[in-house]
């Protein structure tokens, strides 16, 4: 134990006379009357006399004077017992002045920052109630809809049908798997399995059924498949890395134009693996990259849907390989680029 803590503790074990009394600028009143008293006492000890108008005089105009001073100290704790109220009742829009630069200004600070977070999380809580359930509501009803037009024999059982069926059922599965790919990251178990696999083959089967996901969303969207070197393969989870590159895709297809191309691409190289995802769309204005990661952030996507988690999830996977991601700046595309958004996916080598 060192020395500060153990004076701390000490400090902690003294008694504290005053907290029986609500008032802070009454604590103050009492102090000053008190340590006057002490002093005043001192001095008459030692003096053997002190004028005591002249003294009492001296303690009305501190007694004073600390009230006129104690109400700018203690105005922004009252502000922030209003504001806590006020968030007990769901409003997180108050904040507090914090002017002073004393414990009570640090602590206002601290309180604005800790509303404004609330607030934030609230706005999130908010969005992914609706987000959730609109991504809900439109697969049960297409889904819905195919199944009345077979049970009425308005629709026969043929492939196609049973198709659009199960795009639907993947899509609600894979919001499910969001779902709990998003509290497994709250509760922190998140685990890795890793194993050697072909890389050319998970990218083939993940465009599968980006194929199936864009086809059930009209939008026609046509993928490429490249990948260096021939036979490459990598170290990772391959269940987590299939999510990943399959919530890329997904997303590339909803925001480029419908019947664009998207292209994915893999380079094995000695110390890790690069994978990019580029497609035709607007592409991710300079000012938004950073946040497009973030939970909860859709953007304008093309297609409309989706929670705002896949590309979060995304980042927590790529994170806990060791890696990086994110969208390629303009300055380290390859010289006559077409226009899109390009994203790079860094996996090391373990």
């Amino acid at each position: 134990m060192t020395t500060r803590e153990t004076v701390r503790r000490l400090v902690d074990l003294l008694p504290r006379p005053l907290d029986p009394i609500r008032s802070i600028k009454l604590k103050l009143a009492i102090l000053l009357v008190c340590s006057g008293g002490v002093a005043f006492t001192f001095f008459n000890y030692q003096i053997g006399w002190l004028p005591p108008r002249t003294t009492v005089t001296a303690i009305v105009l501190a007694l004073l004077t600390s009230q006129i001073l104690a109400h700018g100290m203690t105005r922004p704790l009252r502000e922030m017992t209003a504001a806590a109220r006020a968030m007990a009742r769901g409003d997180y829009t108050r904040r507090v002045r914090a002017s002073a630069r004393d414990e009570v200004g640090e602590l206002a600070v601290a309180f604005n920052q800790m509303a404004a977070d609330l607030d934030t999380a609230d706005q999130q809580r908010r969005e992914l109630i609706a987000n959730v359930s609109h991504e809900l509501r439109t697969p049960i009803t297409a889904l819905n809809g195919v199944l009345e037009n077979l049970v009425d024999g308005v629709a026969e059982p043929d492939p196609a049908t049973l198709r659009t069926a199960l795009a639907q059922t993947e899509r609600l599965g894979l919001l499910v798997t969001e779902l709990l790919d998003l509290s497994r990251i709250d509760a922190g178990a998140f685990p890795l399995d890793r194993e050697e696999f072909d890389l050319e083959l998970l990218l083939d089967e993940v465009v599968a059924e980006a194929e199936v996901m864009a086809a059930a969303v009209g939008r026609g969207v046509r993928f490429t498949v490249e990948v260096l070197p021939a036979g490459a393969h990598a170290v990772a989870d391959r269940g987590r890395l299939h999510q990943v590159v399959l919530n890329l895709l997904d997303n590339a297809a909803r925001h480029g134009p419908a019947g664009g191309k998207v292209h994915v691409s893999a380079l094995a190289r000695t110390d890790d693996v690069v994978i990019e995802v580029h497609d035709e769309g607007p592409g991710i204005p300079a000012e938004e990259q950073h946040r497009v990661f973030e939970r909860f952030t859709r953007g304008e996507r093309a297609g409309g849907g989706g929670t705002g988690l896949g590309l979060a999830i995304a980042r927590w996977v790529v994170d806990l390989h060791g890696g990086r991601i994110g969208v390629v700046p303009p300055a380290e595309l390859p010289p006559g680029e077409p226009p899109g958004c390009r994203i790079r996916v860094v996996l090391p080598t373990p």
